[in-house]
């Protein structure tokens, strides 16, 4: 009697090798690791911790409760933080095309090649962005001082009574002046290089058309160095909506007309560390950031459009 055995089953057959196109997709991976878990920690996880506390609220009686969308709700009807918006949106549209237009005008200066010491203003323009800016609030906040500063020694000097810059009426535009000697040097710089890189070549068409320096600045340089502007006033609205620094500091030599609601980034600090409400502070801040970056892509939107 034969007995019927079952095929032999094939043996398996070996995994190909990868490729070298999968070996240079995974290396690519790899070399971006790095930044992907950097950015993982340092930005996207703080906003989603901000976004978990913003959805409840510390109460006496019965502790946290998940409380959804009514931190957002008391954030819109918050008179202290429209009011600090208020501010910080007057000090960007007077402060910032001051300190652009003034930075610009530096930057065409440097590039007309009839400067001398063309290498020394530049250092010396640039300097104060070296400076920390905690350090500059408090060197131009007891310049300021009327009893201990210069416009106090200028008063004593020619029997003047100046205005007092730290009174309610003026710490504003004193605010605006520090940011303004702090930020020139650093704007003037990415106006400059931008110049820089134009061709020489349009230059000497211009020369040979008869063009003087007004129609050249006017019709090669402004246009050259559009995407450097939309840069600069992108960077320059994000700063102002985050001014923190120069009235946290001034508060302590004026505290009658700095409160701790003057801006947005201020009031969030002072209801985290000093309200202990650190729920509604998150919220605060995350209202405050999707503001800032809708009118950062409107500016970036009319930018591009306007270089189209």
């Amino acid at each position: 009697m034969t007995t019927l055995h079952p095929p032999a089953a094939a043996a398996p057959q070996p995994a190909p090798p990868p490729t070298r196109r999968d070996r240079r997709s995974w290396a690519g991976w790899g070399f971006l690791a790095p930044f992907v878990i950097v950015f993982a920690l340092v930005f996207l996880a703080p906003i989603a911790y901000s976004l978990y506390l913003s959805l409840f609220r510390d109460r006496l009686i019965g502790g946290t409760t998940f409380v959804g969308l009514d931190n957002y709700a008391a954030a819109l009807q918050d008179e202290n933080f429209w009011a600090s918006l208020g501010r910080v949106s007057l000090f960007l549209c007077v402060q910032v095309p001051v300190m652009l237009g003034i930075a610009l005008l530096v930057a065409l200066a440097l590039d007309s090649g009839r400067l001398y010491g063309k290498s020394f203003f530049r250092i010396s323009i640039f300097l104060p962005y070296a400076v920390p800016a905690v350090v500059a609030t408090l060197m131009w906040g007891f310049m300021y001082g009327t009893r201990f500063g210069l416009v106090g020694d200028i008063d004593d000097a020619f029997g003047l009574s100046l205005p007092d810059p730290l009174s309610p009426g003026l710490v504003l535009a004193s605010i605006g002046n520090i940011v303004t000697w702090e930020f020139v040097g650093y704007n003037m710089l990415i106006f400059y290089s931008a110049l820089r890189v134009i061709p020489q070549s349009l230059y000497e068409a211009a020369e040979i058309d008869g063009a003087g320096q007004i129609r050249v600045i006017t019709a090669i340089k402004l246009p050259a160095i559009r995407g450097a502007l939309v840069i600069a006033t992108i960077f320059s609205v994000i700063g102002s909506f985050q001014l923190f620094n120069e009235p946290s500091v001034l508060q302590k030599l004026a505290p009658n007309a700095i409160t701790t609601d003057y801006t947005p980034n201020f009031y969030t600090y002072s209801l985290s560390f000093s309200g202990q409400q650190q729920n509604y502070s998150a919220t605060v801040a995350l209202v405050m950031g999707v503001i800032t970056m809708v009118i950062a892509y409107v500016v970036q939107l009319r930018g591009m459009r306007k270089g189209a």
